[in-house]
């Protein structure tokens, strides 16, 4: 992979490429805040992302100075704020090569996104006896609209089983997707294992029996580069708040012929052409699934974070990424009664360690963390299932991001040797 040069990345002696993260940190105004007397380190970010200058002020500009509708007006300020959103949008399509703007569908999260597939898409493509395949390392997001789906039809949701190393089972994937399968829906990356989905080979099944594939970008547009046609798949959904952008706000990606037939799940303002007191008819992509005034705010700030991202290049964001991701496995070796999930190999996974103590909870060992000034999380992860697979009914998460540091790993595992230690004497 070529990382790019720009003025938040360094060169190595090697000739490589690294974000300059001192650079970065400083767009960052929470960096700088005191937690329990420490400087905070951040280390949730598979939870939300921190959100740079550049984001924040683009909001504050668009209240400032152009606050108005969209597509409704005529006026300077409707004009201005219509031509910055539907930039944002054209942004977002060129971010994960989209061939396309129509088939940007602003939503209102990830899990808005799916739901609306199962909706409009589910309720009139999937029938009695029909199948749904996705991956029991699912967020909930990407499980549970698919069984309520499954009970509205009388279809069944099947799940590809994860192996003990973190990875799925594609033998077994082959198997249960079928000709009676419509849809397959998998993660890319995975917010509790760092597992790196084969999706593209995934798409790839799924096509060949007729069905569709729905792609969950949440923890991997954010960190490497997303191409939607180089997947193969027919839909896409990911949110902003994870990737520098605001919360409140999402994409759905959707393969415009695909698009083209599905029906409307909400109505309303903006997204018919014309009413009648006896009807109406819709408007064209991608208004049609855009009822009532959006989130017009946070949609230009997303297409910031995108400009921020697209700065920094999304070669060089995965590349730091894995290097965190390697280094914190490295580390957690030191950890004596530790037990990290997903791969052991750095190369297959992402920049988060998820993990558990023998005796000590994750809950506990949190709020150690906490009063030592980092955070990170703890739960399920939205992933019951999965996490409860493992025997345990929780698990401590780090998870790394363009602004985080090899010196804040060291400082989490000195503070989780701390934490165990303390635990032990009491």
């Amino acid at each position: 992979m070529t990382h790019a040069r720009s003025k938040y990345s360094r060169g190595t002696p090697s000739g490589g490429t690294l974000l300059d993260t001192a650079r970065i940190r400083a767009d960052f105004p929470i960096l700088n805040r005191q937690v329990n007397g420490r400087t905070l380190i951040y280390l949730d970010n598979a939870a939300t992302s921190q959100k740079p200058r550049h984001v924040i002020q683009s909001i504050v500009d668009y209240y400032e100075r152009y606050n108005a509708n969209v597509h409704r007006g005529v006026h300077t300020l409707s004009v201005e704020a219509t031509d910055v959103y539907e930039e944002a949008r054209r942004k977002v399509a060129r971010f994960i090569n989209a061939p396309s703007e129509k088939s940007v569908i602003w939503t209102r999260n990830t899990s808005e996104a799916i739901n609306l597939i199962a909706y409009s898409w589910g309720d009139a493509n999937v029938g009695e006896g029909d199948n749904i395949v996705t991956t029991a390392m699912e967020h909930h997001s990407d499980i549970v609209p698919w069984q309520q789906l499954a009970r509205r039809k009388g279809a069944q949701v099947r799940y590809i089983p994860v192996g003990r190393q973190g990875a799925l089972d594609m033998a077994v994937a082959r198997n249960l997707i079928d000709r009676r399968t419509k849809l397959v829906a998998a993660m890319h990356a995975s917010n509790v294992l760092g597992t790196i989905n084969p999706v593209g080979e995934l798409a790839l099944i799924a096509h060949a029996v007729g069905a569709l594939m729905l792609v969950d970008g949440a923890q991997s547009v954010p960190s490497m580069p997303v191409d939607v046609q180089a997947l193969g798949c027919d839909f896409l959904a990911f949110s902003a708040h994870k990737m520098c952008g605001p919360t409140g706000i999402g994409v759905l990606y959707g393969r415009e012929d695909v698009m083209e037939r599905m029906q409307p799940w909400m109505f309303g303002g903006d997204m018919i052409s014309e009413v009648t007191y006896e009807g109406a008819k819709w408007n064209d992509l991608p208004y049609k699934f855009e009822a009532g005034t959006p989130n017009i705010a946070d949609a230009i700030a997303t297409g910031a974070a995108v400009d921020y991202l697209d700065e920094l290049g999304m070669g060089n964001v995965w590349a730091h990424e894995q290097a965190l991701g390697a280094y914190a496995l490295e580390r957690f070796k030191e950890l004596e009664e530790f037990h990290v999930m997903g791969p052991r190999d750095p190369g297959l996974r992402g920049g988060l360690v998820s993990f558990f103590h023998d005796t000590v909870h994750p809950h506990d060992l949190g709020q150690a963390l906490d009063r030592m000034g980092i955070a990170i999380r703890t739960g399920h992860h939205c992933a019951m299932p999965l996490v409860r697979g493992h025997g345990i009914a929780a698990a401590a998460r780090a998870s790394f991001y363009i602004y985080n540091t090899e010196a804040e790993i060291d400082a989490l595992i000195d503070g989780l040797k701390d934490a165990a230690g303390y635990f032990a004497r009491k």
